[in-house]
Protein backbone atom coordinates (compact mmCIF):
# COMPACT_ATOMS: atom_id res chain seq x y z
CA UNK A 1 0.00 0.00 0.00
CA UNK A 2 0.95 3.65 -1.15
CA UNK A 3 1.43 6.18 1.46
CA UNK A 4 -1.69 8.03 2.00
CA UNK A 5 -1.56 12.07 2.89
CA UNK A 6 -4.56 14.16 4.08
CA UNK A 7 -4.80 18.26 3.47
CA UNK A 8 -2.18 18.52 0.59
CA UNK A 9 -1.55 22.23 -0.37
CA UNK A 10 0.97 24.63 -1.15
CA UNK A 11 2.28 27.75 1.55
CA UNK A 12 1.90 29.59 -1.63
CA UNK A 13 -0.64 32.47 -0.37
CA UNK A 14 -1.44 30.83 3.31
CA UNK A 15 -0.23 32.18 6.46
CA UNK A 16 3.07 30.49 7.24
CA UNK A 17 5.91 31.47 3.92
CA UNK A 18 2.89 32.51 1.64
CA UNK A 19 6.32 34.08 -0.71
CA UNK A 20 7.38 30.14 -1.29
CA UNK A 21 6.01 27.53 -3.41
CA UNK A 22 6.35 24.49 -1.27
CA UNK A 23 4.08 21.40 -1.38
CA UNK A 24 3.37 19.83 2.16
CA UNK A 25 0.04 17.91 3.45
CA UNK A 26 -1.09 17.53 7.01
CA UNK A 27 -0.94 13.96 7.43
CA UNK A 28 0.73 11.10 6.26
CA UNK A 29 -0.38 7.71 7.15
CA UNK A 30 2.59 4.96 5.95
CA UNK A 31 1.41 1.38 6.88
CA UNK A 32 -0.17 1.56 10.36
CA UNK A 33 2.06 5.18 10.87
CA UNK A 34 0.69 8.18 11.07
CA UNK A 35 2.76 11.59 11.20
CA UNK A 36 1.03 14.80 11.60
CA UNK A 37 2.61 18.00 10.68
CA UNK A 38 3.77 20.32 13.37
CA UNK A 39 0.15 22.00 15.17
CA UNK A 40 0.12 25.27 16.52
CA UNK A 41 -2.77 27.76 16.40
CA UNK A 42 -3.57 27.32 12.71
CA UNK A 43 -7.05 26.49 12.01
CA UNK A 44 -7.65 23.29 10.44
CA UNK A 45 -8.52 24.34 7.12
CA UNK A 46 -5.46 26.73 7.65
CA UNK A 47 -7.11 29.82 7.12
CA UNK A 48 -6.55 31.92 10.32
CA UNK A 49 -4.43 31.24 13.52
CA UNK A 50 -6.26 30.99 16.40
CA UNK A 51 -5.06 32.44 19.66
CA UNK A 52 -2.09 34.93 18.58
CA UNK A 53 -0.68 35.62 22.43
CA UNK A 54 -2.31 32.90 23.62
CA UNK A 55 -0.64 29.84 24.16
CA UNK A 56 -3.40 27.32 26.14
CA UNK A 57 -5.67 28.89 23.10
CA UNK A 58 -2.78 27.47 20.47
CA UNK A 59 -2.70 23.85 22.19
CA UNK A 60 -6.45 23.77 22.35
CA UNK A 61 -6.72 24.42 19.05
CA UNK A 62 -3.66 22.35 18.19
CA UNK A 63 -5.13 18.71 19.68
CA UNK A 64 -8.50 19.55 18.03
CA UNK A 65 -7.01 19.76 14.71
CA UNK A 66 -4.86 16.49 15.77
CA UNK A 67 -7.61 14.66 16.80
CA UNK A 68 -9.03 15.53 13.44
CA UNK A 69 -6.15 14.71 11.37
CA UNK A 70 -5.74 11.27 13.22
CA UNK A 71 -9.31 10.33 12.55
CA UNK A 72 -8.96 11.08 9.00
CA UNK A 73 -5.86 8.50 8.79
CA UNK A 74 -7.96 6.07 10.37
CA UNK A 75 -6.27 6.63 13.95
CA UNK A 76 -7.56 7.39 17.14
CA UNK A 77 -6.30 9.90 20.05
CA UNK A 78 -5.19 6.59 21.80
CA UNK A 79 -2.86 5.79 19.03
CA UNK A 80 -0.39 8.25 19.84
CA UNK A 81 3.10 6.86 20.92
CA UNK A 82 5.38 10.06 20.82
CA UNK A 83 4.65 13.91 20.95
CA UNK A 84 7.10 16.51 20.92
CA UNK A 85 5.92 19.99 22.45
CA UNK A 86 7.78 22.99 21.84
CA UNK A 87 7.37 26.73 23.74
CA UNK A 88 9.01 30.14 22.95
CA UNK A 89 8.87 30.94 26.91
CA UNK A 90 9.67 28.39 29.63
CA UNK A 91 6.16 30.06 31.65
CA UNK A 92 4.27 28.61 28.78
CA UNK A 93 4.66 25.12 30.17
CA UNK A 94 2.32 25.81 32.79
CA UNK A 95 -0.38 26.96 30.27
CA UNK A 96 0.01 24.11 27.78
CA UNK A 97 0.92 21.18 29.24
CA UNK A 98 -3.07 21.05 31.11
CA UNK A 99 -4.16 21.30 27.96
CA UNK A 100 -1.90 18.18 26.60
CA UNK A 101 -3.31 16.26 30.00
CA UNK A 102 -6.94 16.76 29.49
CA UNK A 103 -6.54 16.01 25.78
CA UNK A 104 -4.14 12.92 26.60
CA UNK A 105 -5.74 11.63 29.22
CA UNK A 106 -4.71 8.19 30.01
CA UNK A 107 -2.66 7.67 26.62
CA UNK A 108 0.47 8.30 28.11
CA UNK A 109 3.27 9.05 24.90
CA UNK A 110 5.70 9.29 25.50
CA UNK A 111 6.54 13.15 25.48
CA UNK A 112 9.55 16.06 25.06
CA UNK A 113 9.30 19.66 25.50
CA UNK A 114 11.52 22.10 24.49
CA UNK A 115 11.89 25.32 25.00
CA UNK A 116 12.92 27.25 21.78
CA UNK A 117 14.00 30.52 20.87
CA UNK A 118 11.38 30.82 18.18
CA UNK A 119 9.17 29.12 16.10
CA UNK A 120 7.85 30.15 12.72
CA UNK A 121 6.00 33.00 13.49
CA UNK A 122 6.86 35.40 16.25
CA UNK A 123 3.20 35.32 17.04
CA UNK A 124 3.22 31.49 17.45
CA UNK A 125 4.20 30.36 21.07
CA UNK A 126 3.26 26.84 21.00
CA UNK A 127 3.70 23.47 18.43
CA UNK A 128 3.35 19.97 19.23
CA UNK A 129 4.77 17.16 16.92
CA UNK A 130 2.68 14.21 16.85
CA UNK A 131 3.65 10.31 16.28
CA UNK A 132 0.73 7.68 16.07
CA UNK A 133 0.89 3.41 15.23
CA UNK A 134 -2.55 2.16 14.74
CA UNK A 135 -2.49 -1.01 16.25
CA UNK A 136 -2.79 -4.33 14.39
CA UNK A 137 -5.97 -5.27 15.46
CA UNK A 138 -7.49 -1.82 14.50
CA UNK A 139 -6.48 -1.90 11.02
Amino acid sequence: MSHQRWGKRSTKGGLLLPDLEYDACQAVRAGNMVFLVGLTGISADSSEFIGAGDPAAQAENAMQVCKTLLEQAGARMEDICKVTTYVTEREYRQLVYPVLARHLKDVYPVSTGLVVKGLAETYIDFEIDVYAVIPDDQT
